[in-house]
């Protein structure tokens, strides 16, 4: 049986059988339970090896990996095509992007991290119908925050005009930011329902979907900005339309390719769907806090580094832009060990959680040490593809090895907050987060950058890469130490 966990889904799928007369037929009348009469049949406990948790780690991370890749090149693509449209609107793309980021998809990922825990733990703990009832419910918080974000996002032209000094660059960033907002709502829903088979071990629906939205992306800037003559409006509307299209392709898959999902669907149950939202907003904030600390962190940097001058900026929009492009790796495989943690804990199988937690360790450390070798080794190749600018090659070149270096905390980090929050523990990871991104990591940064040491973009760099390490050990310390029982017991008591 041991063996064959490594070709079994999460969990072995449950399955309901009639025991008592009456045949299951997805209409539960208590969602707070599993109906007496069923039984649900799920993998022994602490049938699981470090070598099986390595495998199930890296069959799911894969296709995740590539989903949220192709999820960024949507950003790829707007800055690519604004580019092409003039100075102007490259500076617009990249001002828009960041706002949006800050003001309204740190949001909807924050909330939808939620889920991590929620539908996980519910798998594991064998209520099918509560996943499905979660995701629901996270839509209709998800449409709901939209309200906010859209009233910000309508402002953002005036917003934006006080923040910068190039007004026509931030007109046109708000005006962009306006027709973003039209598949806004896309964006946030998608990120709930991908959970819906992600819980069940199904990682492959969400790449499908960008496998399919990805292109039509590009189809669409070109369409609605070089043949329509859209312009900057264009690349607005096309990634909107692309966001609305993600969900609807993503059902249209589970559906067609994977029905046996649905087996955690209750049906659409509008008055429960708006109860009981305590367990999923006590999860949300910190989820939100969490996302929102890091990517506003790392954009105060990017904002500090224009006051050295306009190399150091260029600079560390390169270095920005390799480090998040090697974020891509370790955070979806976070997602999927989040995912495999939780189901452990809300089945309860505590000897087996123990294994992964220190098979997963040793595997993220593994992915920071090949960041390190690979950025450090290819950073002057990094440099001449990036730019023509000797001094800004330079700064490139000096900088990256510490940048390497901050991946393997990154890695790490990532991994703390994905296990945080399959156990239930976001609380304590957002408030982590904050307090080190905000009370030591940036400080220091300001510090080694603008006071005596003036070590400038390398100084910028030194507070990110302590402040990753500082977290990535509190929270692992705080990980060995917490009640994992007591996880799993909240997990089960856990209303609907």
């Amino acid at each position: 049986m041991a063996a064959s966990l490594e070709a079994a889904p999460l969990l072995k799928q449950a399955s309901t059988t009639k025991t008592n007369g009456e045949a299951p037929n997805g209409s539960l009348q208590n969602y707070d339970t599993i109906p007496t009469g069923y039984e649900v049949d799920v993998l022994p406990v602490g049938v699981t090896s470090a070598k099986a948790e390595a495998k199930l780690l890296a069959r799911y991370s894969a296709p995740l990996v590539i989903t949220y890749v192709l999820q960024y090149s949507y950003t790829f693509v707007t800055v690519l095509v604004a580019g092409r449209l003039g100075t102007a609107e490259l500076a617009a793309a990249s001002l828009a992007s960041m706002f949006s980021n800050i003001t309204g998809l740190a949001i909807y990922e924050g909330l939808a991290t939620s889920l991590d825990t929620l539908t996980s733990q519910a798998f594991g703990a064998g209520k099918k119908h509560l996943v499905g009832l979660h995701v629901q419910r996270m839509i209709a918080l998800t449409l709901l925050v939209t309200i906010p974000i859209g009233m910000i996002w309508i402002c953002s032209p005036w917003i934006l005009a006080r923040l910068v000094p190039e007004k026509e660059v931030a007109y046109l960033a708000g005006d962009f930011l306006r027709f973003y907002l039209i598949g806004a709502p896309g964006y946030g829903v998608f990120e709930a329902v991908k959970r819906f088979t992600q819980a069940q071990g199904d990682f492959v629906g969400p790449m499908t979907t960008a496998l399919v939205c990805a292109p039509l992306n590009i189809f669409w800037n070109w369409l609605l900005v070089f043949r329509l003559g859209l312009g900057f409006r264009g690349a607005g509307i096309a990634v909107s339309i692309s966001n609305l299209t993600q969900p609807l392709v993503f059902m249209l898959y589970v559906r067609l390719f994977c029905p046996d999902a649905l087996q955690c669907w209750p049906g659409l149950h509008f008055k429960r769907t708006l109860h009981n939202w305590g367990p999923m907003v006590k999860l949300s904030i910190p989820g939100v806090v969490a996302i929102l600390s890091e990517w506003l962190a790392f954009d105060i940097l990017t904002f500090s580094a224009s006051y050295l001058s306009t190399e150091h900026l260029a600079a560390q929009s390169v270095v920005m832009t390799i480090s998040v492009a090697m974020y891509h790796i370790p955070f979806p495989t976070s997602v999927a060990a989040s995912t495999r943690f939780g189901n452990l804990i809300g089945f309860g199988d505590l000897p087996s959680a123990r294994i992964a937690f220190n098979t997963y360790y040793a595997i993220f450390i593994g992915i920071g040490i090949f960041d390190i070798i690979l950025v450090t080794a290819l950073r002057h190749v990094i440099a001449q593809v990036f730019t023509d600018d000797a001094a800004v090659r330079r700064l490139v070149v000096g900088v990256l090895p510490i940048v390497a270096a901050a991946q393997l905390f990154d890695a790490t980090c990532a991994l703390s907050n994905g296990l945080t929050r399959g156990l239930g523990r976001q609380m304590i990871a957002g408030c982590i987060n904050f307090g080190v991104y905000y009370l030591f990591g940036i400080p220091l940064s300001l510090l080694l950058t603008f006071g005596p040491p003036h070590l400038e973009l390398i100084g910028l760099w030194v507070g990110p890469l302590t402040g990753l390490g500082l977290t990535a050990l509190i929270l692992y310390l705080y990980m060995r130490a917490s009640n994992w029982e007591k996880a799993t017991e909240e997990a089960r008591q856990r209303e609907e």
